[in-house]
Order: C-alpha cells, then sequence, then structure tokens
C-alpha cells in the first residue's frame, strides 16, 4: 500500500478567518479549476486572505481567493480572481441556499 495516495495535503489555510470570527461549522468542498490553476496552486501560488464562499442560483462559490498565473501558462491562464465553483456533498447543500458565510 502506498501511504502517499491515502493522505490529504493542505496547500493554503485561512488563519486570519480563525482569528478575527468564530467558526461555527467547516465543510469539506472540492473547487472547480483549471489546469494551469492546480499548477499554480501546487507551487503554493494562492493566497486565501480575503476570500470568502458566496450562493448564487443554488450554487456555492468561493469569492476573492487568488491563485498567481502559472509562469508557462501563456494564454491558457484565467483571471487570478476569478469565482470558483465550490462542489459540495448533496446533504451539505441542504440549508444553505440563502447564507452567506466566511471562509
Amino acid at each position: 500500500m502506498d501511504n502517499k495516495k491515502d493522505s490529504v495535503q493542505v496547500i493554503a489555510r485561512n488563519k486570519k478567518a480563525y482569528h478575527d470570527y468564530f467558526v461555527l461549522d467547516t465543510y469539506e468542498a472540492g473547487i472547480e479549476l483549471y489546469g494551469t490553476e492546480i499548477k499554480s496552486i501546487r507551487r503554493g501560488r494562492v493566497n486565501l486572505k480575503d476570500s470568502y464562499c458566496g450562493v448564487d442560483n443554488g450554487e456555492m462559490f468561493a469569492l476573492g481567493m487568488h491563485i498567481s498565473p502559472y509562469e508557462q501558462g501563456n494564454r491558457f491562464n484565467r483571471d487570478p480572481m476569478r469565482r470558483k465553483r465550490l462542489l459540495l456533498h448533496k446533504r451539505e447543500k441542504i440549508g444553505r441556499a440563502s447564507c452567506r458565510e466566511r471562509v
């Protein structure tokens, strides 16, 4: 067995949110990203400092999350501040349609 496949690696953490706010609930979510964004995140070029989540048409998005452009990405790079769709489990989506939470 390869333990590397079973372990989860934390790439970024929003420490400021835990310092400035009282966090009641946490959720685990995936993020819809493009290839150059993934490469940039693997290099640690992501900033969650002023990011938060918002709901739009029943879907949750990460707003204010900055992913620096990948150096070799040329025309495939996306806007660093674009909103990124969060991929939640169905049970976590229930009751979240009207909320706006800080990450």
